[in-house]
């Protein structure tokens, strides 16, 4: 997916650190007409969402997508939960994955495509303590060979 094509509107800057991604799912969204006015202003926030089964459908919790300033007063509620949309094998595919243990559903980040918001799911395993300062300590050396280039 090119980025050219998508216009981010929000990333979850953490989730690379805090999980194992194994795969990638392209999601779109049920909103109000505000909340998609607030998401072309770029106010949402989806660093501690994750993605839950209810009833057979997939719904995001915990995304703060803030009112739209130009709203009435009877604008949207900022952390409801949001339906999400994927073709029914999909939608099972995942359903068996989640129930196995330690997997879970995490937005990486939020984009228009055309004129669709959509979200990028990612079926995932957190890490331990370990593999997280093994992420820390490859980040630093990549760091060190990069600055040892422009040395020279």
């Amino acid at each position: 997916m090119k980025e050219d094509d998508l216009k981010v509107i929000c990333r979850n800057r953490k989730a690379y650190f805090e999980y194992a991604i194994d795969d990638i799912y392209e999601a779109g969204l049920v909103l109000k007409g505000t909340e998609v006015k607030a998401l072309r202003q770029g106010k949402a926030n989806i660093n501690d969402a994750h993605a839950r089964f209810k009833d057979g459908d997939l719904y995001l919790y915990n995304v703060h997508i803030s009112p739209y300033s130009h709203a009435a007063i009877d604008s949207h509620n900022p952390e409801r939960p949001r339906k999400l949309l994927l073709h029914r094998w999909e939608l099972r595919r995942l359903l068996g994955k989640v129930q196995e243990r330690g997997y879970t559903l995490i937005p990486l980040r939020m984009y228009f495509r055309d004129q669709h918001a959509k979200v990028e799911i990612a079926l995932a395993r957190g890490k331990k303590q370990v593999d997280k300062r093994e992420t820390i300590k490859r980040r630093e050396q990549e760091r060190e060979m990069d600055r040892a280039k422009k040395r020279r």
